[in-house]
């Protein structure tokens, strides 16, 4: 049975793919909206280091260099989102995104079995084994419908973006857990805070992305 958390989830990931796509069309309402989202992920990330880290300097060093990647995150989206191919390649790395948390949701829920780590109790074998289904299967289904083109470099491509996706989730859930919170904010439901949504996010893209370039170059 589908529970109303997972519909939360599901209805606040789709609504951020539609929000991102939709502000793509116009170049200074998706630069004010990654504004918002690198600022509000900045100030919660802040709100974690300062519940974690004792030393200032180290807190301020792991804030900086968050700021930084965040920096060059948000920057490079604004800019590839203005060419076709790089649009379509990057959106469908999102959706991948999503669909790797849903697909875990989904397959943990049914089909259970031994978690993978202390870090995230929820968290399954099947589970992650789904992420990695589902991610292949959206992932690969939207190139194959935009670009006609199904090789086994997008079917790869798929695989590494939902293990690293999953990896950033197990990266946040490690420092939630460090800070002993549960979620970073208390706004979106059935998430809690931005961070909570876009943790699998942050790493998902940009590895996918790079993964499939050197996969291209070669």
């Amino acid at each position: 049975m589908i529970s109303n958390n997972f519909k939360k989830r599901s209805l606040t990931s789709f609504l951020l793919f539609l929000a991102l796509y939709f502000a793509s069309l116009f170049d200074p309402i998706l630069l004010y909206l990654l504004i918002i989202i690198g600022v509000i992920s900045v100030l919660e990330f802040i709100n974690i280091c300062n519940k974690i880290f004792k030393n200032n300097y180290t807190r301020l060093l792991n804030i900086i260099i968050f700021i930084i990647y965040l920096f060059a995150y948000c920057s490079l989206f604004f800019y590839f989102s203005k060419f076709i191919y790089l649009k379509i390649i990057i959106f469908s790395l999102l959706l991948g995104c999503i669909a790797s948390d849903i697909g875990g949701y989904i397959f943990g829920n049914i089909l259970k079995g031994p978690k993978i780590s202390k870090i995230s109790p929820n968290k399954t074998v099947s589970g992650s084994i789904g992420s990695v289904i589902l991610c292949c299967v959206i992932f690969s289904g939207l190139i194959f419908f935009f670009t006609a083109n199904l090789s086994s470099i997008i079917i790869f491509t798929g695989i590494f973006t939902s293990i690293f996706c999953q990896l950033g989730d197990l990266f946040f859930s490690y420092l939630k857990r460090k800070a002993k919170i549960k979620d970073t904010g208390n706004y979106l439901p059935g998430h809690g805070g931005l961070l909570d949504r876009v943790d699998g996010i942050l790493l998902g893209v940009p590895m996918g992305f790079i993964v499939l370039s050197l996969f291209l170059i070669k």
